[in-house]
This record gives structure tokens, sequence and C-alpha cells, in this order.
């Protein structure tokens, strides 16, 4: 099993000894993701990156690793790949956006 298999696992196993999966349907997973996201956009608010980061870094890991937690909890309910979906988005940015090097 792949390293973000077992991560999705922990996610999954984590959520299920707490009773959350009837909760956790893609629609709302979707928005909890765009809530998190929000927040993570919130700590930067106001600030140049390096004063956020500096004063907020701990708020800010924080904040990744929900939006993370909800976008493989997501990915998980829906039975995506994650690495064949990022992969696969990586070679289309590549032929939408050709190397300049």
């Amino acid at each position: 099993m792949n390293e973000i298999k077992t991560l999705i696992q922990k996610i999954d196993d984590f959520r299920d000894e707490r009773n959350w999966r009837p909760h956790h349907n893609p629609k709302d997973l979707a928005i909890s993701l765009s809530i998190e996201a929000s927040e993570l956009l919130e700590a930067f608010q106001w600030r140049s990156s390096e004063e956020a980061w500096e004063e907020n870094q701990e708020n800010i890991k924080e904040e990744i690793a929900d939006v993370l937690i909800y976008a493989l909890t997501l990915c998980s309910e829906l039975n995506v790949d994650v690495e064949e979906i990022v992969v696969d988005k990586i070679r289309k940015n590549g032929e939408k956006y050709p190397s300049i090097k």
C-alpha cells in the first residue's frame, strides 16, 4: 500500500472510530474543504507571506492539514485515486502551460 493510501486509511479509521461517516458525504466534505481553505486564507489576510508565516506558523500548518484531510476524505468517499488524478492534472497543466526552459 502506498503512503497516500496509508494516510487515507488513517483518516478513515479516525473518522469511523467516531461514527462521523454519516456526516461525511461528498457535498458536506466539499463544503468543509472550502471552509477550511478560507480559514487558511484568513491566516494570510493583510500580511505579507513572510509576516503571516512568522506570526501564524502553527495555525497555518493546522489549516493546511484540515484542507488535506477533507480533500483526502472526499477522494476516499468518491473512490478516487489521488495519485492518478494529481499526475493526470500535472500532465494536462504541462500541455496547457509548456515549460519555458
